[in-house]
């Protein structure tokens, strides 16, 4: 077990990386108001040990399972729960599932009462590689993915690779494409992608992995909490168009289709000129390891126009997060004409 710790100028947020940290830390919470926020999948195969854990009658509003649920509609469900509950302004929200789970429990932590206390227990991969690490939280509206939320760090991060051994496959790729996210912007977490793309799924490998990949992040988040300085920009890797299909297509997961993204992403920073040789290589050969075969997508040029929503953009230009060199990206502004045609010679 490895604590990680993310100092910010508002708060302080520790990250317990490990086997057993579960056992180890949340039993803890019971000594505190709290209120867990949990979906229909993880509470349907992890409700005997929430009940072990918090007791057999403790608070807890659960949500259908999926990006669907990342709304509105039941964000405002959440904060109608947790009044019924009495929940005080010293109440601990414990955001327990994936992704779309700590997003909306961290904005309904940032919300209440104007912040309570939050723990994240991040259940699926791509959850303990990234999301539940670094404070933002949000919900989607009319669409566009994360367009309501705001930065709120939880105090707490428990990261067990317990939680792995219930994953579908599925759930394995969108972690790993988060991974391999990570490898394009690590020179040690490619070498180690690299050198073990056979084994990517091993447990004992992927409770390494996540380390890096966590403290990778936890030190862009240090230097960067806000996205002011640009540093922690460089995280969105593959997500500019990744999120674009993800928001057209909607017939795979986040994950999935961030490592399509970082595909085609690939291909425009090489026909750029800004990546190439036998690194270009090896991080498609890493990507299309977990992928297979990138899909081909007609309506690319429609697709491509979601891409207009993403926050990094600069007046009508597209940016992307590209691949450069080991260990290092570069910032690509395109006109959407230009990224269009681009995307449509990889497709």
């Amino acid at each position: 077990m490895k604590d990680i710790t993310i100092k910010t100028s508002a708060t302080e947020s520790v990250i317990h990386c490990g086997q057993g940290t579960f056992d180890l830390y949340a039993p803890k919470l019971k000594e505190k108001q709290f209120f867990v926020v949990t979906d229909s999948n993880v509470f349907a195969i992890y409700r005997h040990l929430m009940w072990q854990t918090f007791g057999g009658d403790f608070p807890v509003k659960i949500i259908p399972a999926g990006e669907k649920s990342k709304t509105y509609k039941y964000l405002v469900e959440i904060l109608k729960e947790m009044l019924k509950a009495g929940m005080r302004r010293n109440c601990t929200v414990v955001a327990f599932g994936g992704g779309v789970v700590g997003d909306i429990a961290g904005l309904a932590a940032a919300l209440y009462m104007r912040g309570v206390h939050l723990t994240q227990i991040p259940t699926t991969l791509l959850a303990q590689v990234d999301s539940s690490v670094g404070g933002k939280t949000a919900v989607d509206m009319d669409g566009v993915k994360n367009v309501i939320g705001t930065f709120y760090q939880p105090e707490e991060v428990i990261v067990d690779p317990r939680f792995l051994k219930t994953l579908p496959e599925r759930e394995m790729r969108c972690g790993l494409g988060e991974i391999i996210k990570y490898g394009g912007l690590d020179e040690n977490i490619f070498n180690k992608l690299v050198a073990n793309k056979n084994n990517l799924k091993d447990f004992n490998f992927l409770e390494d992995i996540t380390y890096d990949c966590v403290n990778h992040k936890a030190k862009v988040v240090t230097e960067d909490e806000r996205e002011t300085t640009g540093l922690r920009k460089t995280l969105n890797l593959g997500h500019s168009t990744g999120h674009a299909l993800e928001l057209y297509y909607r017939k795979k997961s986040h994950g999935e289709f961030v490592l399509i993204g970082m595909y085609y992403e690939l291909y425009i920073a090489e026909k750029s000129g800004i990546c190439g040789g036998q690194y270009a290589k090896d991080l498609k050969n890493l990507i299309l390891s977990v992928i297979k075969k990138p899909p081909y997508y007609e309506d690319i040029e429609k697709a491509a126009a979601f891409a207009k929503f993403d926050k990094k953009n600069d007046d009508d230009n597209i940016i992307l997060i590209v691949p450069k060199s080991l260990g290092q990206s570069a910032e690509l502004k395109l006109s959407l004409e230009n990224y269009v045609s681009l995307l449509k010679e990889c497709v």
